[in-house]
């Protein structure tokens, strides 16, 4: 049973630019560079036939490249922080993205995504950290610098159960319209 989730990759230099956020922070395990990504749907462990299925509804997604921009680091977990993230500038083709995923797995028979949709890059999963370290480090920090990058695909990632993390098997891309045919 694959469990798969649909990801928007990052480009190489925005990733390096990512990766120059590493630092000292206790119970921190930082991704690796090669796994960064932003995670649109996550479907979780799902049979082959639902699987063949989603890949069949994916496919049949239609969207025009498009460019996000990375706004700055945050914390999911409040008083018990759980993961560091580079946030995601608010883009609606990327939320008609996500909403389409829904789709996808709607027609698949997957059980609808009951979490409200927070598009991020995951950059340290935290384990027993306080939030006072975690104060301290971003408050060292100077203001994330991130190019804007153009996404003009999305992919269908499988991970291992039970790994919270990489390494991530591309298993299909779905690639947008091309530029010139979005144009007309």
């Amino acid at each position: 049973m694959p469990r798969l989730f649909t990801a928007i990759e990052i480009p190489e230099i925005v990733r390096a630019q990512l990766d120059l956020v590493r630092g000292n922070l206790p119970g921190a395990k930082w991704v690796d560079v090669e796994d960064m990504h932003l995670t649109i749907r996550f479907f979780g462990d799902i049979g082959n036939l639902e699987a063949d299925e989603l890949v069949s509804a994916l496919a049949r997604v239609d969207f025009d490249p498009f460019e996000l921009k990375i706004t700055g680091l945050g914390v999911f977990g409040g008083r018990e922080p759980r993961a560091l993230y580079a946030g995601i500038a608010d883009a609606e083709p990327l939320n008609a993205l996500q909403r389409a995923s829904e789709r996808a797995a709607r027609a698949a028979r997957l059980p609808p995504e009951t979490r409200a949709f927070k598009p991020h890059i995951t950059l340290a999963r935290l384990k027993n950290t306080k939030p006072e370290m975690v104060a301290r480090f971003l408050s060292g920090r100077p203001p994330l610098q991130a190019w804007p990058f153009t996404v003009d695909q999305f992919t269908l990632m499988s991970s291992r159960p039970g790994q919270g993390g990489g390494p991530y098997v591309r298993e299909e891309h779905f690639h947008a319209r091309p530029a010139w045919d979005a144009a007309q």
